[in-house]
């Protein structure tokens, strides 16, 4: 495709940008750090103007007072006016609090050391009180940016806490002898107005972006990603992809083996992507596929990766829900073929693809192991389709292996000799008579391996053909790619058993993209989990397959379901760039204003 930005880098850019807000820790931490912050901050503030017992006792009393009104806040504003709001609960709340009052307490600190040298309280409730706008600002800021709250309750909610807080700012001055005149206490209502203007200006230049890129504020799109990656709740997100979205019919190949009148194991290959995220769009869409499927026809069923990339995503839960009906509604097969052929792979510069005939229909499988291979192009598979025609055949099922990453991947380098070995590969399978066949079946789902480490909660599923003397075997693990070399020991195992060949599929599941934080954003199959253990659960499934040989037939179809809804290569791209103008103009915007509004309300304070 043609961004170098997709979907899920886009997320994993965004969070790590703005992590330090959502990576919290408990609310009963932060409530703890809050209270140290607070005491020890107006302790030390005071201590350091007056160094005596009564001056650090008025600062623990003073900081406490600052404590007790910010919980408070915290309380209020949560049950006021962000209750309904999906980023804003009670911790995050706090956790703004907390680096709200840091800086105000920076100021302090800094006001109460330079008045200690200069022996002046003036500086000390000075800088006390520009770290007032100083917090405002902050607070101002992340709300204005990142919650889905109107514009008077994100005002209301930033201005109540650092407002309540003036009243313990007020009466420690008077404690320690400085009375604030009116035209101190003038500059808070100014400070405000010029914290507003300042907020106000950077959010409607941020938004700007997005609204000339893309018709959409910047900001809209950030807070919908940080809702699902902070709440994992997606239909705020998904609903601006379904905007973005355009109608495309999309294309499934269904594999069905029965024995006697009951399917005994069932392969869907869509033609779509599985992303881009998490529970976003059709991440989910392998394991939705795999559950109904089972629930109905109560066999084994797997779901490997179709030639397609994220352009190909699809928008929502509602869009996933047209293709798995649309799958259901076409599983009534009536024509059955009991003969296949024997299981060919062919090289060509590195790459590899195998292929065996059930009836009529050829299934292909594609890899490039030990190489990193990433999403392929549907303008292979057309053309693989195409050549299985014309020798004769009804159609073919093609499968983008995804076993296999390590290092950078161009599809353009693979395409040809991909195209070669399908072929061939084709050519030699033709070659072959066909033979009644058998079929053996297996799932095992590692209950100590979830999305976090990888794996999809499809688990792994072995679909097992014996043609003659030759056994091979379909392993499909639900998760997105492999890590390199894992492919070749399972093969290696499979051959231990008397299976003599075979390829091992990921589904590409996206469910396990974007929950962790790391540069990949997920970790493939293999990187983190035991390789022993996870071979020996491959080997398991396989076994318990072989077990269960039994002659078999075969039915496929093609199925189209019209009018689904995708993301599109050029949405996908445009969001992807505006994650990085927003980044660029954003940080213009803050080099520019806020210095110069710091500047401002410097003068501003030493000329009242």
């Amino acid at each position: 495709m043609a961004s170098n930005i997709p979907l899920d880098q886009y997320m994993s850019r965004t969070v790590k940008r703005y992590s330090s807000l959502f990576t919290l820790p408990s609310h009963r931490r932060i409530v703890v750090l809050l209270c140290g912050v607070c005491v020890l901050g107006g302790g030390s503030g005071v201590f350091f103007l007056n160094p005596s017992y009564y001056g650090f006792t008025m600062g623990v009393i003073f900081g406490m007072i600052f404590f007790s009104i910010t919980l408070v806040s915290d309380l209020i504003i949560h049950q006021c006016w962000m209750k309904t709001d999906p980023i804003f609960n009670l911790r995050r709340c706090s956790g703004l609090s907390l680096f709200s009052c840091l800086t105000w307490f920076g100021f302090i600190l800094l006001g109460s050391l330079i008045s200690a040298a200069l022996e002046s309280s003036d500086v000390w409730v000075r800088l006390l009180l520009l770290g007032f706008p100083a917090a405002l600002i902050l607070r101002l800021l992340v709300f204005s940016t990142t919650s889905f709250a109107s514009f008077r309750r994100v005002f209301v909610s930033s201005l109540l806490q650092p407002v309540l807080c003036i009243v313990p700012v007020v009466s420690m001055s008077s404690s320690i002898g400085y009375s604030l005149g009116v035209h101190l206490l003038l500059f808070l209502p100014l400070s405000i107005l010029i914290a507003s203007l300042t907020v106000s200006l950077f959010v409607f230049f941020v938004n700007r972006v997005g609204r000339e890129s893309l018709g959409v504020d910047s900001l809209l799109v950030f807070r919908v990603f940080m809702a699902n990656w902070a709440e994992d709740l997606n239909e705020p997100l998904e609903s601006l992809l379904e905007r973005f979205g355009h109608k495309q019919n999309i294309k499934l190949s269904l594999l069905a083996f029965r024995v006697g009148k009951r399917i005994k194991a069932f392969m869907v290959v869509p033609a779509l992507h599985p992303g881009p995220f998490k529970n976003v769009g059709s991440s989910q869409l392998p394991h939705l596929l795999q559950t109904a499927l089972e629930n109905k026809l109560q066999c084994t069923v797997s779901v490997p990766h179709g030639l397609s990339g994220h352009e190909l995503d699809l928008t929502s839960q509602l869009q996933n829900k047209k293709i798995v009906e649309g799958v259901l509604d076409s599983i009534d097969f009536l024509l059955f073929d009991s003969k296949a052929t024997r299981f060919t792979r062919t090289r060509k510069n590195g790459t590899w693809a195998s292929c065996q005939i059930f009836g009529d229909c050829a299934l292909l499988t594609l890899t490039l192991s030990p190489k990193t291979m990433e999403d392929l192009p549907q303008a292979l598979d057309n053309m693989i389709v195409d050549e299985a025609e014309k020798r004769g055949l009804s159609s073919a099922i093609v499968i983008d292996a995804h076993n296999c990453i390590e290092g950078p991947f161009d599809p353009k380098e693979v395409i040809t000799p991909l195209s070669i070995a399908a072929v061939t590969s084709l050519e030699q399978a033709s070659a072959h008579k066909p033979s009644p066949f058998e079929i053996g079946a297996a799932k095992v789902i590692p209950k100590e391996y979830t999305i976090k480490e990888g794996m999809g909660p499809g688990g792994i599923t072995v679909i097992v053909a014996r043609i003659g003397d030759q056994k091979t075997a379909y392993v499909t693990i639900d998760g997105n790619n492999m890590i390199a070399g894992l492919r070749e020991k399972i093969l290696s195992l499979l051959r231990e058993i008397g299976i003599v060949d075979g390829e091992v599929l990921t589904t590409d599941t996206h469910m396990v993209s974007g929950v962790i934080l790391t540069p990949r954003g997920y970790h493939p199959i293999g990187e983190v989990m035991d390789q022993a253990k996870l071979i020996n659960y491959v080997r398991e499934a396989a076994i318990r397959a072989l077990d269960d040989l039994e002659p078999a037939q075969a039915s496929w179809r093609i199925v189209t379901i019209p009018d689904v809804k995708v993301i599109g290569e050029k949405q996908i791209e445009d969001l992807g760039l505006l994650a990085e103008k927003t980044a660029k103009q954003a940080k213009k915007l803050a080099i520019a204003l806020f210095p110069a509004t710091s500047a401002l309300l410097t003068i501003l304070l030493m000329l009242l």
